[in-house]
C-alpha cells in the first residue's frame, strides 16, 4: 500500500506559518503593554517619593519645584494611560487574528487526523485481506 499523503499539507504548513507570525505579533503587542505598565509603575513610585519629600520640606522654592514636577509626572501618567489604552486595543486585535489562525489550523489538523485514521483503517483491512488470501492458498 502506498504511503499516506495529506493533500492539504501545503495549506496546513502555510496556516502554521501564519499562526506563528500572529503569535509573534501578539508577543510584540504584549511587550509594548508591559513596557508602558513598567513606566506607569515608575511614575507612581516617583509620585509617592515626591509626596513624602513635600511633607518634610519647608522651603517655598522646593515646594513649588516639587509641585511642578508632580504636575509633570501626572501629565506623563495621563499620556501613558492613553498609550496603554491604544496598546490594549492593538493587543486585542492581535489576539483576534491569532484566534482565527488557530481555528483554521485546528480544522485542518483534525481533517488530517481523520484522513490518517481512515487510511490506517483501509491499510489494516487490505493487510487482513492479503493475509486471508495467503492463508486460503495454503
Amino acid at each position: 500500500m502506498k504511503k499516506f499523503k495529506f493533500e492539504l499539507e501545503k495549506i496546513l504548513e502555510y496556516r502554521n506559518y501564519e499562526k506563528k507570525a500572529a503569535e509573534g505579533e501578539l508577543a510584540k503587542a504584549l511587550a509594548v503593554e508591559a513596557q508602558i505598565n513598567a513606566q506607569l509603575e515608575a511614575i507612581a513610585l516617583k509620585l509617592v517619593q515626591m509626596n513624602k519629600s513635600m511633607k518634610t520640606s519647608y522651603n517655598f522654592n522646593d515646594i513649588i519645584a516639587q509641585s511642578q514636577h508632580t504636575n509633570l509626572l501626572n501629565y506623563q501618567k495621563e499620556e501613558l494611560l492613553k498609550q496603554l489604552a491604544q496598546a490594549k486595543l492593538v493587543t486585542e486585535q492581535k489576539r483576534s487574528v491569532l484566534r482565527e489562525c488557530m481555528k483554521k489550523t485546528t480544522a485542518l489538523e483534525k481533517l488530517k487526523e481523520k484522513q490518517l485514521a481512515d487510511w490506517k483503517a483501509a491499510a489494516d483491512y487490505e493487510e487482513a485481506e492479503l493475509l486471508d488470501e495467503v492463508k486460503n492458498k495454503l
